[in-house]
């Protein structure tokens, strides 16, 4: 049963890698429809937690793949910063500052 619960942290993981390349893309769409999907696999993946439990091994794993989620989450932060801004700035009515 704890491989299903591992192959919920993998899925989120494979998403955030997803999100990422969309983000280096600069497919601001396709990052916002894959945070759509994360959240949905983010609450299954709570559903199931509440059932199993892992061992230390797969604790471990886990462990890694979390810190590979923060990673791609930080990284896609990092890119999205200065289109938050132009949109930002948009919004307000503020002429467009070339990076």
């Amino acid at each position: 049963m704890s491989t299903t619960l591992l192959q919920h942290y993998e899925a989120i993981e494979q998403a955030s890698e997803q999100m990422l390349e969309a983000a280096r893309g600069g497919d601001w769409d396709r990052v916002v429809k894959l945070e759509g999907a994360c959240a949905m696999l983010i609450a299954q993946l709570k559903n199931a937690a509440g059932t199993h439990e892992l061992g230390q091994d797969e604790r471990q794993l886990k462990s890694r793949i979390m810190k590979r989620i923060l990673v791609n989450d930080a990284q896609i932060r990092n890119l999205a910063e200065p289109w938050l801004e132009d949109l930002d700035q948009l919004m307000a009515g503020k002429p467009r500052v070339l990076h």
